[in-house]
């Protein structure tokens, strides 16, 4: 590949990264968003890390694994609890984080 099209191809993803992103705040930046848009966007970040997390933790080999075995699934379950009752994300990925650990370590 040579260097103009290295060059575009980089210039186009930027254009692609960028302007969904700049647009809406451009044309959102002097206006207040109804009640119930707002409250309906403070659902996109979890919905968006949910759709991420599930198949790491329900997925195993591309088959559904929801067996006592599955260790990432076993750790997510305190982790879950951690962060409904504290709203930690810290707190949360830290007890996932050491539940997995601890997991590996004992049972092998």
């Amino acid at each position: 590949m040579d260097e103009t099209a290295v060059f575009l191809t980089i210039a186009g993803m930027t254009l692609v990264t960028c302007v969904p992103r700049v647009v809406p705040v451009l044309l959102l930046a002097s206006r207040s968003l109804p009640g119930p848009v707002v409250r309906w966007l403070s659902y996109v970040p979890t919905a968006v890390l949910s759709a991420m997390l599930f198949p790491s933790l329900l997925l195993k080999d591309a088959s559904f694994d929801i067996t006592p075995g599955n260790l990432f699934l076993l750790a997510a379950i305190p982790a879950f609890f951690l962060a409904w009752r504290t709203r930690s994300f810290f707190g949360t990925v830290a007890l996932g984080m050491g539940l997995v650990a601890a997991g590996r370590w004992f049972l092998g």
